[in-house]
């Protein structure tokens, strides 16, 4: 059984044994000897300082307060003149990311919806895994979500592709074929952006090169997107409902 002990401010981890068997304990610096500083993300990040707990939710605070909002404002817009045309939002990623899609997909689709008004018209293409599977084994993972864009997504709607590398191959072959088809191309990537950060329309580059950090800020950017498409909806039906009395 683990067991936690502390002494003269250290913290202890070992495993609890009978008094004659020796015991191999780890021991991690205090709160104090880290001398984290939120600003130092990077730093962070590179020297293992975000084993503790405290660490990890500092670095996080300083990789949201360096998210580039006027990209995040962008996105917004590109998703309200979506809706508004009636246009459709289709979400791509691998694992956490096919996970943050699938979020994504249903905070658009449902949260957004105001009062008889329609939210995002919003797909996850992961969550379909009998299509998924069926690219993959046939066609090569590469193509697993390209060939589902070439058939669904048509000029003005909208692709988000979500990748923390910004290098996955069936992610990048995705948004190239959205390109083609004219269809408005949206990044979200970590780690200097990869590949996908210029091959997509609009990007936001979450300033991390740590997976956990980058997955928890592109849930964050869904949160920001999903509230303020929300607020424009119920704003608008306000004015409509004031024009009617």
């Amino acid at each position: 059984m683990r067991v936690l002990e502390v002494e003269r401010g250290r913290v202890k981890i070992g495993i609890s044994a009978p008094p004659d068997v020796p015991v191999l304990r780890e021991e991690l610096p205090s709160r104090e000897e880290e001398q984290f500083s939120p600003s130092a993300v990077g730093g962070a990040q590179k020297n293992g300082s975000l084993a503790r707990p405290h660490t990890y939710v500092d670095a996080l605070r300083g990789v949201l307060a360096q998210l580039d909002t006027d990209a995040i404002e962008a996105i917004a817009e590109a998703l309200i003149q979506a809706r508004e045309a009636n246009r459709a939002v289709f979400i791509v990623g691998n694992g956490g990311s096919a996970s943050t899609a699938s979020h994504m997909a249903t905070d658009l689709c449902k949260v957004t919806a105001w009062h008889g008004q329609p939210g995002v018209r919003a797909m996850s293409l992961p969550d379909n895994v009998a299509l998924l599977t069926a690219w993959s084994n046939d066609e090569g993972y590469d193509q697993s979500f390209a060939g589902p864009v070439e058939a669904y997504v048509s000029p003005d709607d909208v692709l988000i592709a979500i990748s923390a590398s910004g290098n996955s191959p069936n992610v990048l072959e995705a948004t190239r074929v959205a390109n083609r088809i004219g269809a408005v191309t949206i990044g979200l990537t970590g780690f200097g952006g990869g590949e996908l950060a210029s091959l997509a329309q609009i990007s936001i580059v979450v300033p991390a090169d740590n997976y956990g950090l980058v997955e928890d800020a592109h849930l964050a950017i869904n949160h920001a997107l999903t509230e303020a498409i929300k607020a424009r909806i119920r704003y608008g039906r306000d004015i409509e409902l004031a024009k009617a009395a």
